[in-house]
């Protein structure tokens, strides 16, 4: 007969997760397994109504998005975007590009800044630097464009559609989302959520798409968020995949994802686990096979985006949080 597994750290653990989130400027830490929060701490300036910036956390959103598309027929991830974004059909390497590629990151356009979304228009005319599925860059720039591909899908506004597919059915409720100069939600950053909140999404992620035995998006759709590119094993559709890379991958993929790299090798964690993760160790932390949803929040995302790192740590806070030992 097939066992559960055992449910994840105590309370003890979590206060120790707790303490070492605090003294690296968290100021939100929320856990809830099977759908019950079991620990909540707000240090600082925390509060459990504070609405706080999620940052790259947003990105996350997108692939959720993008299969409830899917479902709804609206679009493929497997059509080239040319279809849509008409201006590339003359492009060599932009014409043959996928809703997939796109959003593994790997489609040869670059990430752009990280701090600085372009206009959807900017996106859209950024030049390809390669070939698609040969490189990984990571940045604001495939999420603008995959914004103003779903404007065009929908004739509408891509936040509008993601608040009535995803966020009402669940009850989740953003405090505010940037928009660009052109009116354009903010698609790879910008959503400010409370912990409780980030934390209802990844439920429903951690459910398979259910929602209080309601079928929000199609399972073996939103499993797709968490199947890797070939070009980077540890990147999913916008969701970062704690699995072990080698020592070449972790090359060939550069700066961006060392400190989630190590999470699928580190002992006493969960090889299920997936991570939406914005800058200034904004973390969204979901593991089907111990039933769990973490939240952590932190200050310092203007820091984090200047290149001034702390020294958090996701390895030392999960193995905290989960076996007490750093």
């Amino acid at each position: 007969m097939h066992r559960p597994p055992p449910t994840p750290a105590t309370p003890a653990t979590h206060r120790l997760a707790a303490a070492y989130s605090a003294q690296h400027r968290g100021i939100a830490l929320l856990v809830m397994v099977d759908g019950q929060i079991l620990f909540e701490d707000y240090p600082g300036r925390g509060h459990p109504n504070r609405a706080h910036e999620l940052a790259s956390g947003t990105k996350s959103f997108s692939g959720v998005m993008a299969v409830a598309a899917v479902q709804d027929g609206l679009l493929s991830l497997e059509e080239p975007l040319a279809q849509t974004l008409t201006e590339w059909q003359g492009d060599p390497w932009r014409s043959q590009i996928n809703l997939s590629q796109l959003l593994h990151l790997t489609s040869g356009i670059p990430g752009g800044n990280l701090a600085r979304p372009p206009t959807y228009q900017a996106a859209l005319e950024t030049p390809a630097e390669a070939p698609p599925d040969t490189r990984f860059s990571y940045g604001p720039i495939p999420f603008q464009i995959f914004g103003e591909l779903m404007r065009r899908k929908l004739k509408g506004d891509p936040l509008e559609y993601l608040t009535r597919r995803i966020f009402k059915p669940i009850g989740l409720e953003y405090a505010f989302w940037r928009r660009g100069p052109d009116g354009h939600p903010h698609l790879p950053s910008g959503a400010f959520l409370t912990a409780r909140n980030w934390a209802r999404f990844g439920e429903l992620v951690r459910q398979g798409g259910l929602w209080q035995g309601q079928r929000i998006v199609d399972a073996a759709l939103l499993d797709k968020c968490f199947a890797p590119s070939r070009v980077n094993p540890i990147y999913g559709l916008t969701w970062w995949l704690g699995r072990p890379i080698s020592p070449a991958q972790r090359a060939a993929i550069g700066r961006v994802g060392q400190e989630i790299d190590a999470l699928a090798g580190t002992p006493g964690l969960p090889d299920d686990l997936v991570i939406a993760a914005g800058a200034g160790n904004q973390r969204l932390y979901i593991s089907r096979q111990l039933r769990l949803v973490v939240v952590r929040q932190a200050e310092g995302i203007v820091e984090s985006l200047a290149g001034r790192r702390t020294a958090f740590s996701d390895a030392v806070f999960l193995r905290l949080l989960l076996t007490g030992q750093g």
